[in-house]
């Protein structure tokens, strides 16, 4: 069936918020500025990335923007010689900039470390040193299994600065889930520690490497351990070294690997939320110049701007917005270790007082967990060095839109979503600070970034009805493969031919805002209509009872299939019975979505099942 003739986006947001004079007045770039920047970059797209590569230093210059062939086989920058870490650190350490916090990082127990950008530079220095004394060279891959510390920024930009490739791989998975990374990226080293802090426990993260690496064969990798809990662990004589001791006699000045833009800079692992995680390989180059342009822009990066992306770094979100955005762009970012609500649920909100953090980023599911302790927690800290607010990883619903912009933003603050992926490696879809904004909306392409709405055929939909997203133009920060996996990676670009198939839900309105619903296989076909799960979860959380929903789709043998809410009630919530509550929020999703809303029941829950990146695992939901 043609999405254009179904309807999948039932609660309209009408809504809009004009941007706020004080903060117009004090961008960088203003409204006018930004419609011309708009029509210079549709005008002339690959001038545009040039002359945002140009903002940068290179060794040498390219013989081309972007190669020829298809989109897929495109490059950016070819001939270029770079390296992103000397972009980060060294670029600085040359200004002002040298003796500027780069870093703070704050332990669950509340233990602090904070860098200059020279002393930044200098730790990074002395592990890339490290690296090659242990043999690692120029397109080995290093992986790092490390939680939130300040040794995983060390590690990331070490790799970098001396052409190898990190693997970072989330320190809170088990050790299947370690071991089918490393088997596909096959380190030849792994940066690890002891243990970590989460929610008042200590988590034994060499154990489950041990584990992990027995499992996969590759027994003799070498590991540096990085001692954070002082936990007792094994420790391989002549394989494993503590990092302190290897660290600790190596110069503080390290040269740099010169690298063709081209050259890989990372590998990173999607979720496998809905199929074997597949390396996605992001470059030096063109990852370089999508993320420094696009970070100024989103967030409009200020020199004394303290950011704070809440992510771990073992996700995109981490590599581009805690490390690698944050230092290209000479400003100072937070990194926190610990469970976002330990030992109280004002934990995020007292880092955000103490540091005086002026731009939040985090996502969704994270902001719905802080609504649900209620408002007294963000009331007791002073928030008023915020100045602008944003989220990615899964669509914003207006509700918590709402709430963020009045009970954390104080309604002084922009508050953007923005939409992004593993694959795209930078910020692509979002308002601007100086936006007209649409709660519910990531508004439109960035400049110099195309994106578009089409049918199952590629064919366009009208304006207001659903259909898939695409990019239908290369971005320089594309993905260039997916690690031992070709089919994978041409099957994003071919089935939409010559676009990128993003696998996601969306709308073009009117003013040709795009409304991101959801995931595209997260839609139920009630009665031969196709309905997103996202616009059941928009009607129940609307209502003050529900402080967190998950849709399912559940089978019928009228419509074909309906739909089932598990549903997390608010904890200030009081009914008379879970019957009553029941029937009043199947009459209040049908009074929102009107007839269509087949929803065969509501299972109330303490809590709903998630991924270790916060999102929800349906396929769990599904099996109850």
């Amino acid at each position: 069936m043609n999405l254009r003739d179904t309807l999948d986006n039932l609660l309209r947001e009408e809504r809009v918020i004009r941007p706020l004079p004080q903060f117009t007045a004090e961008a960088n770039l203003r409204p006018g500025q930004v419609l011309d920047l708009r029509e210079r970059a549709e005008a002339d797209p690959l001038g545009y990335w040039e002359e945002a590569a140009e903002e940068l230093e290179w060794f040498r210059t390219w013989d081309k923007v972007l190669s020829d062939g298809a989109m897929h086989e495109q490059r950016w920058f070819p001939g270029a010689r770079c390296n992103i870490a000397y972009n980060a650190l060294d670029r600085h350490i040359r200004t002002p900039n040298k003796n500027k916090l780069a870093l703070i990082w704050e332990g669950e127990p509340g233990d602090t470390r904070k860098f200059t950008y020279f002393e930044l530079h200098r730790e990074v220095c002395r592990l890339a040193n490290a690296l090659r004394r242990l043999g690692v060279r120029k397109g080995d891959c290093v992986g790092v299994f490390l939680p939130s510390l300040p040794e995983a920024v060390f590690a990331m930009l070490a790799c970098a600065r001396i052409g190898a490739v990190h693997a970072f791989v989330f320190s809170g998975y088990s050790a299947k889930a370690l071991h089918q990374r490393l088997s596909d990226c096959r380190p030849t080293i792994l940066i690890t520690a002891d243990g970590s802090y989460r929610n008042g426990r200590v988590l034994r993260v060499k154990d489950v490497v041990d584990r992990a690496l027995e499992r996969s064969g590759c027994t003799d990798v070498p590991c540096i351990v990085v001692r954070r809990t002082g936990a007792d662990v094994a420790m391989r004589e002549g394989r494993d070294h503590w990092y302190e001791a290897l660290v600790r006699k190596e110069r503080k000045e390290s040269g740099v690997e010169v690298m063709e833009a081209n050259d890989p800079l990372f590998y990173l692992y999607t979720s496998g939320a809905s199929s074997r995680p597949k390396g996605v390989i992001h470059c030096h180059g063109g990852y370089m110049v999508g993320v420094h342009r696009t970070f100024h822009q989103v967030f409009d990066s200020k020199p004394t701007d303290i950011f704070w992306c809440t992510a771990d770094p073992g996700w995109i979100m981490g590599h581009t917005a805690t490390v690698y955005g944050p230092l290209l762009a000479g400003t100072t970012t937070v990194l926190y270790e610990g469970h976002p609500n330990y030992p109280r649920p004002d934990r995020l909100w007292s880092i955000v007082e103490r540091y005086g953090v002026s731009v939040f980023y985090s996502t969704p599911t994270t902001i719905r967990t802080l609504m649900r302790f209620g408002p007294e927690h963000p009331q007791r800290a002073d928030l008023s060095s915020l100045r602008l607010l944003a989220s990615a990883g899964e669509p914003l619903d207006p509700e918590t839109w709402t709430w963020l912009h009045k009970r954390i933003g104080n309604e002084h603050c922009p508050v953007l979503d923005t939409w992004w992926q593993t694959e795209t490696g930078m910020f692509m879809i979002s308002p601007l600070p100086v936006s007209v904004v649409k709660p519910g909306s990531v508004a439109r392409a960035l400049p110099g970034v195309s994106a578009d709405v089409v049918d199952l055929d590629g064919g366009p939909v009208e304006r207001g009805e659903g259909g898939f997203l695409v990019i239908p133009r290369p971005w320089p920060a594309m993905m260039t493969g997916m690690l031992g996996d070709d089919d994978a990676f041409r099957a994003c670009f071919s089935r939409v031919p010559g676009r990128y198939f993003a696998g996601d839900l969306a709308r073009l309105d009117e003013d040709g805002y795009i409304w991101v619903k959801g995931r595209s296989d997260e839609v139920l076909l009630i009665a031969g209509h196709r309905i997103g799960t996202a616009d059941f979860e928009e009607a129940f959380i609307s209502h003050a009872a529900v402080a967190e929903v998950a849709v399912v789709g559940v089978p019928d043998p009228i419509k074909g299939e309906t739909a089932k809410a598990f549903v997390v009630l608010a904890p200030d919530h009081e009914t008379e019975s879970e019957d009553s509550l029941r029937r009043e929020l199947l009459e209040h999703v049908r009074d929102e979505m009107g007839p269509i809303a087949a929803v065969s029941g509501v299972d109330f829950r303490e809590s709903l099942p998630k991924t270790r990146s916060g999102k929800i695992q349906r396929s769990a939901l599904r099996e109850i």
